[in-house]
């Protein structure tokens, strides 16, 4: 089964996080509204099975929830993969909100790196501060080992443009960790 779970506890945060790559319950609770929002769509658009509940120092402000449940969902995405055999490796997808359209690309490659490119017009949608989105998928593409690149096109809604990023991510992690029949990491080193 390509499942993990982790529990992760600092001084910040408090966190435990299943992630099952083939489906499954999506249940959020991370204390803010935004956010949770976003988790439930990347699971359901990644079909991926989540479950995540996250105490965080929220009288501070959002930045330590955000960053570390992105730290802990990438690490659950590595071991999930484990040894990144039969996968198809590679998953890239555009996803249009209304008028905001974003673009991810995904390589499952074990080498971590991320380009972002996006501007938000509103600094904030409800509880959640959209500076946080390059961390929080920043924080994810360097614990999960993947390469991931983003684009926000256009957009006059930070909203749209938020949870555009978040779906097109998930699409094209969802492309990515499909499983195909290979029996084998595909790549000409033989190993991920």
């Amino acid at each position: 089964m390509r499942a993990a779970t982790i529990n992760r506890k600092t001084k910040e945060t408090d966190i435990a996080l299943s992630l099952n790559l083939d489906g499954g319950e999506v249940s959020v609770d991370t204390g803010i509204g935004f956010f949770d929002h976003m988790l439930n769509s990347f699971a359901t658009h990644g079909g991926f099975g989540l479950t995540v509940s996250v105490k965080g120092d929220l009288e501070v402000d959002g930045h330590h929830t955000v960053e570390d449940t992105g730290i802990v969902l990438g690490q659950a995405f590595a071991k999930a993969l484990g040894d990144k055999g039969s996968i198809d490796r590679f998953g890239s997808f555009y996803v249009p909100m209304d008028e905001a359209l974003a673009f991810a690309s995904v390589d499952v490659s074990g080498r971590p790196f991320l380009v972002f490119d996006a501007e938000f017009p509103q600094e904030r949608c409800g509880g959640y501060d959209c500076a946080m989105t390059v961390e929080f998928m920043r924080a994810l593409a360097f614990n999960a080992g993947i390469t991931l690149h983003m684009k926000s096109l256009y957009g006059d809604n930070s909203h749209h443009i938020t949870e555009a990023l978040y779906k097109a991510a998930a699409h094209a992690l969802r492309l990515a960790v499909k499983q195909n029949d290979s029996g084998k990491p595909l790549s000409t080193k033989g190993v991920l």
